[in-house]
């Protein structure tokens, strides 16, 4: 099996997106598939730098992210994006255009993002020190049905992991592991 997919993480900053990205990537790889990870840290760096936080940035790098997305997966790698994407429309024109999509909602308190972040952005954004940062002074929309929803406050991330797998599986996105092992 080596047709190409997107697996798109979505929650807000300090969830678990990125962590739950670095795990799967290295088990895809394991399994003998091309993987590729869209951060969305590195992504602002690099595919969207000039970008600002406005409605308008956000859904701009969001769609050029999709994008990259959905050449990778026509192209039979397997896209994984880690990024807040904050806004459904957006998420779900994502959706419509790469097709092979599966949507993970990395839930979490706010609480404990904030008591996980490493970077003190939090602290920043709830000082008023930093404008429009999702979950505290702008919205983030979670998605209605993702198809796996974790709760990384409750949950260890390789158990995470494990049940994105199981569910790509299901989803008929990747043969299952026991019966690669069986062969």
């Amino acid at each position: 099996m080596t047709a190409g997919f997107t697996i798109w993480f979505t929650g807000l900053s300090g969830a678990g997106k990125s962590t739950l990205a670095e795990i799967l990537e290295r088990e895809l790889r394991d399994r003998g598939r091309r993987v590729e990870v869209l951060d969305g840290d590195v992504v602002r760096t690099h595919l969207s730098k000039g970008l600002g936080f406005s409605r308008e940035d956000r859904d701009t790098n969001i769609r050029r992210i999709g994008w990259v997305c959905e050449v990778l997966t026509r192209n039979e790698v397997v896209a994984i994006a880690a990024a807040i994407s904050p806004f459904r429309a957006v998420r779900d024109e994502v959706r419509a255009r790469v097709g092979r999509f599966v949507e993970v909602f990395v839930d979490v308190p706010l609480e404990t993002a904030i008591a996980r972040d490493v970077k003190g952005l939090y602290a920043k954004a709830l000082a008023g020190e930093i404008a429009q940062f999702t979950g505290v002074s702008d919205p983030y929309e979670p998605p209605l049905s993702p198809e796996v929803t974790i709760r990384s406050a409750e949950e260890p991330p390789a158990a995470s992991a494990a049940r994105i797998l199981a569910t790509l599986e299901e989803l008929g996105y990747l043969e299952s592991h026991r019966q690669l092992a069986a062969d």
